[in-house]
């Protein structure tokens, strides 16, 4: 690990801090906005049909692997723990503005608030539960291809990390919403099919900003193929 001067650990500290706080802001939002379903045409080839939700939730694996190459694994698990206490804080809070009830003159009455909200406590309940699973296997998975490349194919460990822990994912909360009665069962196998497949595109979309990013830390703080920051 490197060590660090006192005005480069501060800047270290507060790249850090953004990087967190773009991951939780990109995770509490999905879980607000998932209600509403898209449909894409993949240059003819498959028609994604899925939840608006899904958009801002790789941003969280990007930012857990760029955390895990340059902070190291017990960072990139404090930033996914912190990610579960905002999203249970959150839910705690849109719980609470559903039980108030609506004025008279209010533009948003209880039944359009409860209708877009309403579904949010299974919503993340089964994100959470999906997210717990994904982004601890994406961190160990990320650390084992680095460890067994000694550092190197940063593309390798990006990619083969993110794929199966968003299959993970993906499956864990459509399982849970479907049980739920959520989602309907029949829908089960096409938004599984168009949730993956979506992700595993944006993963391999992101390798070069990850690239990007991790040769812009490096540059900065001088680091080694492979090394990581060292500093409390």
């Amino acid at each position: 690990m490197a060590k660090l001067l006192l005005k480069d650990k501060l800047a270290a500290q507060r790249v850090y801090l953004i990087l967190a706080g773009l991951f939780i802001a990109s995770l509490v939002v999905s879980n607000l906005i998932f209600q509403k379903f898209f449909s894409w045409d993949f240059f003819g080839l498959y028609t994604f049909e899925i939840s608006v939700g899904i958009l801002p939730y790789p941003v969280t694996f990007l930012i857990t692997d760029i955390i895990s190459e340059i902070y190291g694994k017990k960072k990139a698990n404090q930033v996914v723990t912190t990610g579960i206490f905002a999203s249970f804080f959150s839910l705690l809070i849109i719980y609470t503005a559903d039980a108030v009830p609506a004025t008279e003159w209010s533009p948003i009455g209880d039944e359009l608030f409860t209708r877009v909200f309403g579904a949010t406590t299974i919503a993340v309940f089964a994100s959470m539960v999906a997210y717990l699973l994904a982004q601890y296997i994406d961190i160990q998975l990320f650390h084992f291809w680095k460890r067994l490349t000694k550092g190197k194919h940063l593309w390798l460990r990006n990619n083969f990390s993110t794929f199966l822990s968003q299959f993970v994912d993906t499956f864990s909360v459509l399982f849970l919403l479907c049980s739920f009665n959520k989602i309907e069962w029949d829908l089960f196998g096409g938004l599984l099919l168009s949730g993956f497949l979506f992700k595993v595109i944006v993963a391999a979309l992101d390798t070069p900003l990850l690239y990007a990013s991790v040769f812009a830390f490096r540059k900065r703080f001088n680091l080694k193929q492979g090394e990581e920051l060292e500093y409390e």
